[in-house]
């Protein structure tokens, strides 16, 4: 397993591989193959910036059969995946404030697994869809609830500045077909669910957004969340857990 940041270094930004608490800094962003420039830092003398920087932000909406269940939007798991995309513009950094819009009385939290596309690919097979992924973090799929059921698409109330918080980390090298996606508000587990109930796979997710869009490196897929969702107030802690991937806290404000 592989893990790899962006970071920022005596008013620099850089990109590196983590090994326990020392950096190896490359030569520019990790999705595009970089090489190591022979410096290193220890991540305790760093600050942690969202580790991605795509062209886009695919994300699949009802992708969880529990989820399906609870849900109020939805009576039948979905024939093909349901897409929408966030603007880059909504990627907020591990620690940084989901901000509450003005006017907007209820945001809540959707924890999920993203993906981070390191190759260009267009109609990508299935069965070629892991030789197009770079690796996999963590990403909080922030909504504004009454905003996207007023609209009845979801652009609006999921494109907000700070709606999209990514990280803390990229990780390579594992297998995501049944890892655990929680969420904990204010330290209280409030998701809890499995990759492998998903209804559409990792790799069917690759074959059928790049169908429709060519995929870049560094594009992220986020790939649904699990039951649970509920709103979130100002001052609350937010913590996203993916399994062997890590955590990523935010706070709102």
């Amino acid at each position: 397993m592989e893990k790899y940041i962006h970071f920022e270094m005596s008013g620099e930004e850089h990109y590196g591989r983590v090994d326990g608490s020392s950096i190896t800094v490359l030569d520019g962003p990790f999705w595009l193959r970089s090489k190591p420039t022979g410096d290193t830092a220890n991540i305790t003398d760093v600050k942690v910036l969202c580790p991605v920087e795509p062209t886009k932000i695919i994300c699949v909406g009802l992708n969880y059969h529990m989820h399906v269940e609870q849900s109020q939007s939805a009576n039948k798991v979905p024939e093909n995946p349901v897409l929408f995309m966030k603007p880059p513009s909504s990627l907020l950094a591990p620690g940084g404030d989901i901000i509450y819009p003005d006017g907007i009385d209820r945001v809540d939290y959707e924890a999920e697994l993203a993906v981070v596309i390191g190759r260009r690919g267009h109609k990508i097979p299935e069965e070629k869809a892991d030789d197009y992924i770079f690796g996999y973090t963590c990403l909080n799929d922030v909504t504004a609830r009454k905003v996207q059921k007023a609209d009845g698409q979801w652009t609006r109330g999921k494109g907000f500045d700070t709606f999209c918080p990514v990280g803390p980390h990229v990780v390579r090298g594992i297998d995501v077909s049944d890892l655990s996606v929680e969420a904990f508000l204010n330290g209280e587990q409030k998701q809890s669910g499995r990759t492998s109930d998903m209804i559409f796979s990792v790799p069917f997710l690759v074959n059928f957004i790049s169908s429709i869009m060519t995929l870049m490196p560094g594009d992220v897929i986020s790939t649904g969340t699990p039951q649970g969702i509920d709103p979130m107030q100002k001052g609350d802690r937010i913590e996203v857990r993916v399994e062997h991937i890590g955590s990523l806290i935010n706070t709102v404000a």
